[in-house]
């Protein structure tokens, strides 16, 4: 159990660690103030007593004394139980909050390889459930459990003040509990496991049916679909009914033993009063204390049994926190030329397995500043991974990419990417406004270059026909409006951003007839005096670049310019003769 605290609290930052600590400190006057009660009890039991059996005449006094530690008792405890409830809920929510954050800025760094590796739902899961499980539970558990064990550990001193034998009855009852307690852990340690599992898994297969909705219908799928989500969610259902079953009657036992414990301590006082080794005053005192004893200790037991959770979901997030990143430590370059060059690199997935799947074979390839390269080849070639070894989304294996002189592993990866800005076939749009997608690359910028952006991209005039214009939120990936017009928006974003390399990504692969002029002017007006590499299928968007380039196998298998290509009678003459072909067909 401690250890799991203490990886909880390595695991806060250290601001919130100061208050998960701070509040452990004044939980402990709280303990105090509520061991006082026990003082208050004892103080008019002895007063009543005494007058009773002895004749004496109660003594106005004592209860002032009683009343004024029981006030103390009260007050101490009411301030200490909110300064320590305010500290461990900031604690834990914030903690979680900047983890969320921190795994977010994690995640930027990393290879693109892992995202191919690991699924939404897994990624999603952590930074959703998991850590709103963490923060929900890890407050809850570390307020209730250690203020159970402090309250608990407290009274038990105090009884070693009033009889040390009620004290060892306490004492037996408290490592009993905690035996009980240690059993309940274990119940839960692989359910744990297994509940967190399931919630990524849940997480993923709706992810999954919902963004696949229209296959799911178009196939027929429905069913089949619908059984596979629905067999995961009994999984997860089966799986917390598991844990509450484990649960309940270790609970319920150690509920018992408490009790018992009290009963223990009540039954040993009558009889050490019975044989007159104990006074009828400590006897009383200790009758009632029997009632108080174990009731912290009870509520934080109930909550113990969660810091498997926690244990389990501090280790998933830092897992994902201890992935290596790319080495991103590199210096703040800002080249005085845009030329790119690639210098026999290799690239290939799943390195780690037996047999690596080689994407690029030394390719070598220079791309001047202000200059258009056309990147074409059949599908699978390797056209988009170059592409994305030049920005660096990976790292080669071997070889070297030079942007503007400099390896591009030498820059830090935000200097670097001030250099380049994508538009990709299947563009992403947020749920936010159109304005603060277009100024993504730019957040700061005033709504002046925005709508400026947005002109340029060709998207000034539908924008302003909607119902709030520029302030118009669209749904999650830009789903309430066309391809066309989505592609447009990120255009605009990327002619905001103003970075001297665009890397065009299929970009007007999707796009039908009526929207193609207007966006063909928007990259047009995106590409002004930039160096440009462009992945296209299009006759038309490839023929007048300054240099294309045919990718087949992870090789460059032809380079040149496009009269000097098709007089070859190679890979791209036979590209351009079945784009012709299929442009000349009629319905």
């Amino acid at each position: 159990m401690f250890e799991t605290l203490i990886k909880f609290f390595r695991f806060c930052d250290a601001e919130n660690r100061r208050k998960f600590y701070g509040s452990i400190i004044v939980g402990i006057f709280n303990s105090l103030f509520m061991a006082l009660r026990i003082g208050a009890v004892a103080v008019m039991l002895r007063g009543v007593i005494a007058t009773a059996m002895d004749g004496q005449i109660f003594e106005t006094k004592t209860i002032w004394l009683s009343l004024a530690i029981m006030c103390a008792s009260v007050i101490g405890g009411i301030v200490t139980r909110k300064v320590t409830t305010m500290w461990q809920c900031e604690g834990g929510y914030r903690t979680c909050a900047k983890k969320r954050i921190e795994i977010a800025e994690h995640l930027r760094y990393l290879p693109m390889g892992y995202f191919n590796e690991n699924s939404l739902g897994e990624i999603t899961s952590v930074t959703t459930n998991t850590m709103e499980a963490v923060g929900d539970v890890a407050t809850r558990a570390v307020m209730m459990v250690f203020q159970g064990l402090l309250d608990t550990s407290l009274i038990i001193v105090m009884l070693v003040f009033f009889d040390w034998r009620i004290a060892l009855v306490a004492l037996a009852g408290f490592a009993l509990f905690e035996f009980v307690n240690l059993f309940m852990r274990l119940a839960v340690k692989n359910v744990s496991a297994d509940k967190i599992r399931d919630d990524a898994a849940e997480i993923g297969k709706v992810l999954e049916y919902i963004q696949g909705i229209s296959e799911v219908k178009a196939y027929n799928l429905v069913g089949k679909r619908s059984r596979e989500l629905n067999d995961v969610i009994d999984r997860r259902k089966k799986t917390l009914v598991k844990m509450e079953m484990r649960c309940i009657p270790v609970s319920n036992t150690q509920s018992l033993v408490a009790k018992l414990s009290g009963v223990a301590m009540m039954l040993a006082s009558l009889y050490f009063y019975l044989g007159g080794s104990m006074t009828l005053a400590d006897c009383s005192t200790m009758l009632v204390c029997s009632f108080m004893l174990f009731n912290a200790l009870e509520a934080g037991g109930n909550y113990s049994a969660l810091l498997r959770t926690i244990d389990i979901g501090v280790t998933k997030a830092g897992k994902i926190l201890s992935l290596p990143t790319m080495d991103i430590e590199g210096r703040d370059i800002h080249p005085s030329s845009h030329d790119i060059e690639a210098r026999r690199i290799d690239f290939a997935y799943d390195t780690g397995s037996a047999l690596p799947r080689k994407i690029i074979d030394g390719i070598s390839l220079k791309i001047p500043g202000h200059t258009t390269t056309a990147i074409v080849g059949p599908s699978g070639g390797g056209k988009t991974t170059f592409c994305h070894l030049l920005a660096r989304f990976w790292d080669v294996d071997s070889g070297r990419v030079m942007l503007g002189g400099n390896d591009v592993r030498d820059y830090s990866m935000d200097s670097l990417m001030q250099n380049f800005s994508f538009v990709f076939q299947n563009v992403y749009l947020f749920h936010d406004t159109i304005a603060n997608n277009i100024r993504f690359g730019e957040p700061d910028a005033p709504m002046e270059k925005v709508i400026e952006a947005a002109k340029k991209a060709c998207c000034h005039e539908f924008i302003s026909a909607l119902p709030q214009g520029y302030d118009t939120v669209i749904g999650e990936g830009g789903a309430s409006l066309s391809g066309g017009e989505r592609q447009r928006i990120s255009i605009a974003r990327a002619i905001l951003k103003d970075s001297p390399v665009i890397i065009l990504d299929e970009a007007t692969a999707n796009v039908d007839p009526e929207n193609e002029r207007d966006l063909m002017a928007a990259i047009s007006e995106l590409t002004k005096e930039k160096t440009v590499i462009m992945i296209a299928h299009r006759l038309k968007t490839v023929r007048n670049a300054d240099q294309i380039v045919v990718i087949d196998r992870g090789r460059i298998a032809e380079q040149g310019r496009h009269e000097e290509l098709v007089r070859r009678g190679g890979i791209y003459a036979k590209f351009i003769d079945a784009r012709k072909e299929a442009v000349s067909w009629k319905l």
